[in-house]
């Protein structure tokens, strides 16, 4: 018996939970969350629609996992050596493939700034997180030489960000914006130390 393996109905509650997010995660990105998405979750996985809350205590703690899906599997989509500055890019390449997903983000990423909202903490903590990657790789190259030091490495974290869900939003409107490249033109420019 392994002591770390939670048994009985808490490991069964545990694994549909797990298989719930897995599929709605995969609807989401071909399907979108709107409409029927759910429906059609709660039949891949087997169960009522309604069933799929006695999992969650509601549509947003569920989309919120679905998010927290979409960021692991973008991590583990990508060779260990890409980090910082060097995920953005394919991550945004990614995000392209999965127009459910990106709009499910956007709307949430939106709709969450309150502190009450229910993915508030989520959006909070990935945003904190996220800069803080980005600006210890870039204070890295800054030590290095390799990128401009005259602005805060913070400060160049932030603006990545911020381009990168600006092309993310332009994209939803306009699906010939490259957000990869758009985004990898932006950080070389931003980034090259002055002449």
């Amino acid at each position: 018996m392994t002591p770390n393996k939670p048994r009985g109905p808490y490991a069964k509650g545990a694994e549909r939970r797990e298989q719930i997010i897995q599929t709605a995660t995969d609807v989401f990105a071909t399907e979108g969350f709107e409409g029927t998405a759910l429906k059609r979750v709660a039949e891949l996985v087997g169960v009522k629609e309604a069933t799929l809350f006695h999992y969650f205590s509601g549509k947003q703690e569920l989309l919120t996992a679905v998010l927290a899906e979409r960021d692991r599997r973008g991590l583990a989509d990508n060779p260990a050596e890409a980090a910082g500055l060097g995920l953005m890019a394919p991550i945004a390449a990614r995000n392209r493939t999965q127009p459910g997903l990106t709009t499910l983000y956007a709307v949430a990423s939106a709709t969450a700034s309150n502190p009450a909202h229910d993915s508030h903490g989520y959006f909070e903590h990935r945003f904190a997180s996220l800069v803080r990657a980005l600006e210890e790789d870039i204070a890295r190259r800054q030590a290095a030489g390799e990128v401009r030091a005259d602005v805060s490495a913070t400060d160049l974290a932030r603006l990545v960000v911020a381009v990168s869900d600006g092309l993310q939003l332009q994209w939803l409107y306009d699906k010939d914006v490259d957000m990869a490249a758009g985004l990898s033109t932006f950080i070389e420019v931003l980034l090259k130390p002055p002449a």
